[in-house]
């Protein structure tokens, strides 16, 4: 009678004990998935970031091709404000004063400014009227030093803080926070050795 007393008190504290599996089991379940949810935020963050860079590195490479091949004219692609987001009026080809272009090579340089201004505003695509092609805040920079070195750079909003860019990539600086651990930016250095041909 003993045994019998004991084996059915056994059983019913197992009933209990199974529930209480089942509840731990779903907690550790459910903590699992709000881990992975986290890691899947965190590679959407990254891939957007890697195609905003992507699609900046392709922007600059654009103008330096595009100054490549009107090199007699480069200096009037130099630009005192920024093109994109916030940017002002694309100059007019009659306001370079490059020695030895001609107005063909000065309104090319007009219309390479106009196109690039586009494509950082995102006319690369469109979604109605809306254009969505390009990176967040895009400006575009075009910059000459003192020893004819030209530098092309475009800066974008990051989607979090993180160390700013080199102080030499001044474009963009102050556009996106104060600190500018916001501001992403590209930049490629041109030298024209020879303006002549």
């Amino acid at each position: 009678m003993k045994q019998a007393f004991s084996a059915s008190r056994s059983r019913r504290s197992q009933r209990g004990a199974t529930l209480i599996e089942v509840l731990v089991s779903l907690v550790i379940l459910m903590v699992g998935l709000l881990g992975l949810v986290g890691v899947m935020i965190q590679s959407q963050r990254a891939q957007v970031e890697s195609y905003q860079r992507l699609q900046a590195l392709m922007l600059v490479q654009d103008m330096a091709s595009r100054m490549n091949a009107n090199k007699v004219a480069a200096s009037c692609y130099v630009y005192v404000g920024v093109l994109g987001t916030g940017g002002i009026t694309v100059p007019a080809s009659s306001a370079c004063a490059a020695a030895g272009a001609t107005t063909g090579q000065k309104d090319r340089v007009e219309q390479d400014l106009a196109d690039w201004n586009n494509l950082l505003l995102g006319s690369a695509e469109l979604s109605g009227t809306d254009k969505v092609g390009s990176v967040l805040g895009a400006r575009g920079c075009i910059t000459k030093d003192a020893t004819d070195l030209y530098q092309v750079s475009i800066a974008w909003q990051g989607s979090g803080a993180t160390a700013a860019p080199p102080a030499g990539v001044t474009c963009g600086q102050g556009s996106y926070g104060a600190d500018d651990a916001a501001r992403r930016a590209v930049s490629v250095t041109l030298q024209f050795s020879d303006l002549s041909s």
